[in-house]
């Protein structure tokens, strides 16, 4: 075994929008293909790396997991993490005219240009009613007064906290009050109110593993302790959970449409979860993204709907109901926490815009909302079943679609052998975002498989032609 020192630039850039974790990966490749280092050479620690770079443990290792699966470096246990001994044509292969933010396309595309096809993340642009909603912000922006001018309400504008209690009792049968309800800019937002309100450095935090990825990058940045737990065909593994740490103080769970394997939390799951944490005095923090399409009977309820002690914290967007570019979503509070929400609100910011959330209260108020959601289903649905069908077909035994009951991505799962991040990247190459789902993983074995998002795959010979696409740019 070589134990080397080489030359390695391994500076981290803190202002740019690609994760930490993408810009270690980025140069380890360059150092091999420079010749810098060389097959065999060990590589630091990744504890001494972390240490090195001022950085979260987990953000090293989810560097050399995604450098392991694309053939860059070979993981040892203990006898340490080397540059593969015999590199894969792939890895060995020098990407032409690389870009800083190909990498962090890979997981996901927030560029501000128009969107890719197959990008997960994005309910369908073309069917949103842009004449209504232009209608009704104009309205609002000829109509406000001076007094709306001014900074608003930290905790969100008064009409649209009423507006989405009043739906949220109905739609998703959890009970609330206006003043739980707290407008974020999205889940990000929300879980740095709810670590602000409720938490304490140290805490144990549950994550599911595989779990969303852009949550798991900011909650790495913050003073909570992660714990992976495992996710099945049943979701969240209580039971594990409780033995990996059964006094952590919060839980993020996503029950109605698992991100990113689709699975739903069952209602023995759930109610095992309620009762861990009524017991342990934890909190619940429920991200119900995309739970407005489900495709298969009517819309499961919320866990918060089964919650009898006050400990689940709620969190839904508008960014998929809607259009991600409004950047607003909200969170229920516990009622016994509410005080402390509200005074962390106004440390955090200085608000959401006025003019958004009005137009969404009015477009609640009229009807349109609950109408547009009810068209959306049957079109997703349609777009659903026509994309993974001709991606089947066209693919073949390449991939396996198995349709889970809601959601708007679907997850061509791969065999074992393959690579999905090199996959990934080939599809890339060829102008289609699929992110490969193995960099979701934390310590659970990573399945292969790339996340494909329908919605805005717009008719049968959209699919057929996408599909085509992917299955050229894959090396065979």
């Amino acid at each position: 075994m070589k134990v080397t020192k080489p030359d390695l630039d391994l500076h981290i850039d803190r202002t740019l929008e690609l994760p930490m974790y993408l810009q270690i990966c980025q140069r380890f490749k360059l150092a091999i293909e420079q010749g810098n280092l060389r097959a065999g050479d060990r590589v630091p620690a990744v504890r001494a790396l972390a240490t090195e770079l001022n950085l979260a443990r987990g953000t090293v290792e989810m560097a050399y997991r995604i450098l392991a699966d694309q053939g860059y470096l070979q993981i040892r246990g203990a006898a340490g993490t080397v540059v593969s001994p015999s590199l894969s044509a792939p890895a060995m292969r020098k990407p032409q005219a690389a870009k800083v933010g190909q990498a962090h396309a890979v997981i996901v595309d927030h560029d501000g240009k128009a969107p890719k096809p197959l990008q997960m993340g994005l309910p369908a642009l073309d069917a949103f009613p842009r004449k209504v909603w232009n209608r009704l912000v104009g309205q609002r922006l000829r109509s406000s007064e001076p007094a709306r001018l001014a900074y608003p309400d930290p905790a969100g504008y008064d009409l649209l906290r009423e507006k989405i209690a009043t739906y949220l009792g109905v739609s998703r049968g959890v009970t609330c009050l206006p003043e739980q309800v707290f407008i974020t800019t999205g889940l990000r937002n929300t879980l740095e109110l709810s670590l602000s309100s409720l938490s304490t450095a140290g805490d144990g935090f549950w994550f599911e593993d595989p779990g969303y990825i852009f949550a798991r990058l900011f909650l790495q940045t913050t003073a909570v302790k992660l714990v992976p737990v495992p996710v099945d065909e049943h979701g969240l593994m209580v039971e594990e959970g409780k033995r990996l740490s059964p006094h952590a103080k919060f839980a993020l769970v996503t029950p109605s449409h698992q991100s990113p394997l689709g699975v739903t939390l069952s209602l023995e799951r759930r109610l095992a979860l309620l009762e861990w944490a009524s017991k342990a005095g934890s909190w619940i923090i429920e991200d119900d993204y995309d739970s407005e399409f489900r495709y298969q009977g009517r819309p499961l309820p919320a866990l918060k709907s089964l919650d009898r002690n006050d400990r689940v914290i709620y969190s839904g967007t508008f960014s998929k109901a809607m259009f991600p570019g409004l950047r607003l979503a909200y969170v229920v509070a516990p009622l016994s926490a509410v005080a402390r929400f509200q005074a962390a609100s106004y440390n955090l910011n200085a608000g959401c815009p006025y003019l958004l959330q009005a137009g969404i209260a009015d477009f609640i108020a009229e009807g349109h909302f609950s109408r547009h959601l009810k068209k959306m289903r049957l079109l997703y649905a349609e777009r659903r079943a026509v994309t993974s069908r001709v991606f089947q077909e066209v693919l073949g035994d390449r991939i396996r679609i198995d349709l889970q009951p809601g959601g708007l991505h679907i997850l061509a799962k791969l065999a074992a052998h393959e690579s999905d991040v090199m996959l990934a990247d080939h599809a890339r190459a060829a102008g289609l975002a699929s992110p490969p789902l193995s960099p979701w993983y934390i310590h659970a074995k990573p399945q292969q498989g790339l996340l494909m998002g329908f919605a805005n795959v717009v008719d049968e010979k959209e699919a057929l032609r996408l599909a085509l696409k992917l299955k050229q740019a894959l090396p065979s």
